[in-house]
């Protein structure tokens, strides 16, 4: 059983599609065909039910793959470590995210204090974040809401205050705080369902005991300032566009509104210089701006 079997595998079982993946794999796809079938009788059982040219990962092919992921992901770890070790790279930090707008200051920082660092960034929702960890794709994640799965650590970073904006000339525009039942009838603008910034949002709202009327839901957060700016509705924000915003913003006295901003990784994978460096770093970098403000 060679390495590049295990790898090729895996693309297939994950496509289930031998032609795209070899298109993936930049190899022919009568080459890959024949690879698969060599390790199926290395295993000594398919690994795939076939019909016609289609093809679908069968029980024994989904049992082997979760040995497999394990195998290339351990590997992975061992090559990282042993390169750390001898000297051959300075570091590499693959992180993902579902937003980039509280990080990227703080990226700038570091790579100016470790411009030999290598940086990926992968943009994924929670559930895609937990499993990116869990497997070893990522070293880990920064994230808004906690990964409650076995072995994953996190370290918090970053409490923000949530305010509610509104625009000029709101009939609460001249306030300097509100409760958050007050807007009960006010047209608000949020983040897209599912989006977790939203789904903490969400619970402040069932908190105050309202539902918000949504006229319009949006993918980021520059989007929701100028609606509000543009007078549509009002808006929960956090206190990252506080100081010389162009935003009327009112501290919520009720409910307690909140975002606790982490960083997570996974307790029994390898993790590299480079990435505790960072860990370490942000936990200061954030504690740092908090002072400052």
């Amino acid at each position: 059983m060679e390495l590049l079997q295990l790898r090729y595998f895996r693309t297939v079982a994950r496509m289930e599609h031998m032609t795209k993946a070899a298109e993936e794999l930049c190899i022919a796809q009568p080459a890959l065909s024949k690879t698969i079938s060599r390790l199926e009788e290395n295993v000594g059982v398919p690994l795939f039910d076939r019909h016609g040219g289609r093809i679908r990962l069968n029980a024994f092919g989904k049992a082997f793959l979760d040995k497999v992921e394990k195998a290339l992901a351990l590997l992975e770890e061992g090559k990282k470590e042993v390169s750390e070790l001898a000297g051959l790279e300075q570091g590499s930090i693959h992180l993902a995210t579902t937003t980039l707008d509280r990080l990227s200051d703080a990226l700038g920082e570091f790579l100016a204090l470790h411009p030999e660092v290598n940086f990926r960034i992968t943009q994924a929702s929670m559930e895609e974040m937990a499993h990116l960890v869990e497997t070893g794709v990522v070293d880990m994640c920064f994230t808004p809401l906690p990964i409650d799965r076995p072995d994953i650590s996190t370290a918090s970073v970053l409490k923000e205050d949530v305010y509610l904006a509104v625009p000029q000339g709101h009939r609460f525009a001249g306030r300097k705080s509100i409760r958050l039942s007050e807007l009960a009838d006010d047209p608000f603008i949020g983040y897209k369902e599912g989006f977790p910034v939203q789904k903490m949002n969400d619970l402040l709202f069932q908190e105050a005991g309202i539902t918000p009327n949504f006229v319009c839901r949006v993918d980021e957060p520059a989007g929701i300032a100028s609606l509000v700016r543009a007078g549509l509705g009002v808006a929960l924000v956090g206190n990252c566009g506080g100081a010389g915003s162009p935003l009327n913003l009112l501290q919520i006295e009720f409910p307690v509104c909140q975002r606790n901003f982490q960083v997570a990784w996974h307790e029994k994978r390898y993790l590299s210089l480079a990435a505790r460096k960072f860990r370490d770093f942000l936990v200061g970098y954030f504690d740092k701006s908090v002072k400052a403000g």
